[in-house]
């Protein structure tokens, strides 16, 4: 092949394999190569760890919040009919639910929490979210008047099981004899479900749209429109057209703007860690400027030979270039190939050194799931790679221009 008949990849290569007097730089080679590698699969572990979170995160999060919701600008929606016929005309609009909600607490004898309370048509509540799917006890179908569907955390802290009566009071008041009281009814619950947060699964409970309206005294106005689109991704675009054609009488927010402030503290954690992790490459790169100037300084004598015998600066360049490119392009194929394999089989081997040591890693109770999601993104590999390869190849710049200046008159004086 073309490589083999040029002196500076037969060279380059002939200086990856040190001689026995010179087998402490062959040791520094070697924990260079080795530090590449698991630099690389530590970053693209961790980046598909955080990214499988982000995803399942993201589910949960879906799985009880809409794509879009509408509001009006002040206070309740009223006339919501003609607005959800004109929600429905937006072709990426596969679903519309109205909802009623506020803030409420309930209390069993001497227990009480305060929770988010919402009411919906739970047949229309089924097409927008998950939460015909999360319900573990009872069902959705069919919410009776009066009934009430708990989250998993918060049956658990009231000591409430389906079948129990629990007290709801709102901020809504009525006018007695006694005075000025909070509206409180008596609710039956009649399901359980667990939404895999902790946020909606300790703090947030479902009633009947009617029961909501009767209790907080709305009449036929409602808090706003919950609504699906055909894709997560959908629903920026489908925002801003229905922010155009409602006016500004409206307030419309996407599921990603409801949680941004959430969404930007994974990313920014994400882009921390890639930093930190990427400095174990730069540890890694550092060692082959070591083991380079080293091999420099051992192969004074032959690389003024070389440029006595006509050999030009260029070719020694190259010479160094390809010896530390090679560390680099190993350590990142090593690297790249070990993190997708850990990556992917992440969860076995969490299970075996669970086995091995008797500790439990992941605690459900925790962290809120039982498992550790991973996901590899071929982005994420691609420019980790990259990133690994760029920063090994700069690194054997300073060695290689070192070399180059090697002045044979020098280096052969006193041969």
């Amino acid at each position: 092949m073309w490589w083999r008949e040029r002196y500076e990849w037969l060279i380059g290569l002939r200086y990856l394999r040190a001689k026995r007097s010179e087998s402490f730089i062959s040791v520094i080679t070697f924990l260079s190569l080795g530090g590449v590698a698991l630099g690389v699969a530590a970053l693209i572990t961790v980046l598909a760890v955080m990214t499988g979170f982000r995803e399942e995160l993201q589910g949960n999060i879906l799985g009880v919040t809409s794509h879009v919701t509408v509001r009006a600008a002040n206070g309740n929606l009223a006339g919501h009919e003609k607005v959800m016929e004109t929600i429905a005309q937006d072709p990426r609009v596969t679903a519309l639910a109205p909802f009623v909600s506020t803030q409420a607490m309930l209390s069993v004898e001497n227990r009480s929490a305060a929770v988010a309370l919402r009411g919906i048509e739970p047949e229309r509540e089924a097409q927008v979210s998950s939460l015909a799917t999360n319900v573990k006890e009872g069902k959705l179908a069919g919410l009776p008047e009066f009934g009430i569907l708990l989250g998993k955390r918060l049956a658990r802290n009231l000591y409430l099981e389906v079948g129990d009566g629990v007290t709801v009071t709102v901020s809504t008041t009525t006018v007695t004899a006694m005075g000025t009281l909070p509206r409180m009814k008596r609710f039956i619950v009649v399901g359980i479900f667990d939404s895999g947060m902790y946020e909606y699964d300790h703090a947030l409970a479902y009633i009947r749209l009617e029961d909501a309206q009767r209790l907080n005294r709305l009449g036929a106005d409602i808090s706003g429109i919950a609504v699906m689109t055909t894709t997560p991704q959908e629903a920026l675009g489908v925002g801003k057209r229905l922010k155009a054609s409602l006016g500004s009488g409206y307030e419309v927010q996407d599921w990603m703007e409801m949680n941004r402030s959430f969404f930007r503290a994974l990313q920014l954690e994400k882009a921390t860690m890639s930093i930190i992790l990427l400095l174990v490459v730069l540890v890694a790169a550092f060692n082959i400027v070591s083991s380079l100037v080293m091999v420099v300084m051992e192969k004074g004598k032959e690389i003024a030979i070389l440029k006595s015998m006509g050999a030009r600066r260029r070719g020694v360049m190259a010479i160094f270039i390809i010896n530390g490119g090679t560390i680099g392009i190993l350590g990142t194929v090593l690297g790249t190939t070990l993190g997708v394999l850990l990556a992917k089989n992440l969860e076995s081997v969490l299970r075996g050194i669970e086995n091995l040591s008797g500790i439990q890693l992941v605690s459900g109770d925790a962290f809120f799931q039982n498992h550790v999601p991973s996901t590899v993104l071929p982005s994420d590999v691609a420019w980790i790679a990259g990133m690994s390869l760029t920063i090994t190849l700069l690194a054997t710049l300073y060695p290689a221009w070192r070399a180059a200046g090697v002045d044979p008159v020098e280096a052969l004086r006193y041969e």
